[in-house]
């Protein structure tokens, strides 16, 4: 089978590292891709988002199964547009169309998803910037921290949280009166704040069975000791240590099965991922949020740990065969940790050449934003590359990204060195 993974992250490094241990694949193709995806199958320098491009590429190459990686193509429906075109319908897409997509699309939409169907999660309203006031005197009404989510994409970094109320005012008329994060931020949701610890959880579905992936805990703050400003991720664990079978049993039976049977009840039909932002408690799961897709960078730490042919149950779910399948896992502990590029996640210079790369031993480095200059690897992107190791529990799996991390080098290189510091 021809497979054609899109999105240019460390994600779809772990995925294409994954799928290409397949028997069951032919060849693999991935657009755009980074100089890690490279060493795996053909890159095609396209834009997800470029749906023509996607179908040409589709059409040439004999297609069979498409993975969307990242969440932009899902928003803008890449699902329907396959759908709706005679020459295109029958290629399998692993990605929920544009309604479904809306779980992530719209804060305010899964908010009221969840609240249909009794899955946990916190109080909230929505206000737009006519409704200013409005959400000025919902704010008086909470206690703080204030809890303030731009309703659109804003690449994670769209949710702040907010100890003085006056500040809080202040940020919610940046966002809606003063378009802080774009249209992303047209409708901002107002949460109560939840007190806990956060986690990861993750299915693929056919929009009726799913199977449970690994789940994983990731750090989005730039700063140790989560401080600064919010990222795309600096890191992750898999699995969490503080999530037993008890409190994992109570996310399948409270969070999972309801919104799989949610979203059949609405009939919206879902052929993907579901990624469950879930905070803990006391010992009670809440739902933070919802993705349409595999987390970053949860995947390389989620992904390498899944023992089974990752490629069998993506065929399978196109298929709407995965009540067929089980799913095994590494017993083993997963880490990674994100290096990312000096300023980022602001202002950042990309082009800087990374040395070190062939002394990796035992560990993985998966790019998330590389590309190839003059014959050098650089650096292409604010998160650059993802040092993910194996160990019998989550400190020595760090252990040994960071002795593989102390082999790498490039220009203004900065990456946390406390990942895993609240388990």
């Amino acid at each position: 089978m021809n497979v054609l993974i899109l999105g240019s992250g460390g994600r779809e490094h772990a995925m294409a590292w994954k799928i290409a241990q397949s028997d069951l694949l032919t060849q693999l193709f991935i657009a755009p891709g980074n100089e890690g995806t490279d060493q795996l199958g053909v890159n095609i320098k396209i834009q997800p988002t470029d749906f023509e491009s996607v179908k040409e590429v589709v059409l040439e190459h004999e297609i069979e199964l498409v993975v969307v990686g990242p969440e932009d193509p899902l928003v803008k429906g890449i699902h329907d547009f396959f759908l709706n075109d005679s020459e295109l319908k029958n290629v399998a897409v692993i990605g929920p169309q544009k309604l479904a997509a809306q779980l992530e699309g719209s804060k305010e939409f899964a908010k009221e998803f969840m609240v249909r169907h009794n899955i946990p999660t916190a109080a909230y309203k929505s206000f737009t910037k006519n409704s200013l006031d409005e959400g000025f005197h919902f704010l008086e009404t909470l206690n703080p921290p204030f809890v303030l989510k731009a309703d659109g994409l804003a690449q994670g970094k769209g949710v702040l949280i907010l100890n003085d109320l006056q500040e809080a005012k202040d940020e919610l008329k940046e966002m809606l009166a003063n378009e802080k994060f774009g249209a992303a931020s047209s409708k901002v949701v107002i949460e109560e704040f939840l007190d806990g610890i956060e986690l990861s959880c993750f299915v693929l579905t056919d929009g009726r069975s799913y199977v449970n992936f690994p789940n994983a805990k990731d750090y989005k703050r730039i700063g140790e000791g989560d401080k600064g400003l919010n990222t795309g991720g600096m890191g992750a664990v898999s699995p969490v240590p503080f999530a037993d079978e008890v409190f994992m049993k109570k996310i399948e039976e409270q969070v999972i099965k309801p919104t799989v049977d949610g979203l059949q009840k609405d009939h919206i039909p879902y052929k993907g991922f579901i990624f469950f932002g879930i905070i803990k408690v006391g010992d009670e799961p809440k739902v933070i949020e919802y993705n349409c897709r595999m987390g970053d960078p949860e995947s390389e730490v989620v992904i390498p740990r899944i023992k089974s042919d990752f490629l069998e149950l993506l065929i399978a779910a196109g298929k709407n065969e995965l009540h067929t399948k089980t799913i095994e896992f590494v017993n083993e502990s997963a880490c990674t940790v994100m290096l990312v590029s000096g300023g980022y996640p602001e202002a950042y210079e990309k082009g800087k050449v990374i040395y070190g790369l062939d002394k990796v031993e035992g560990s993985i480095a998966f790019h998330a934003g590389t590309t190839n200059k003059n014959n050098d690897v650089v650096t292409n992107g604010g998160r650059v590359l993802a040092m993910t190791s194996f160990g019998a529990d989550f400190k020595q799996a760090l252990k040994k990204s960071y002795q593989n991390i102390d082999k790498i080098c490039f220009d203004k290189m900065n990456f946390r060195k406390d990942i895993g510091f609240d388990l």
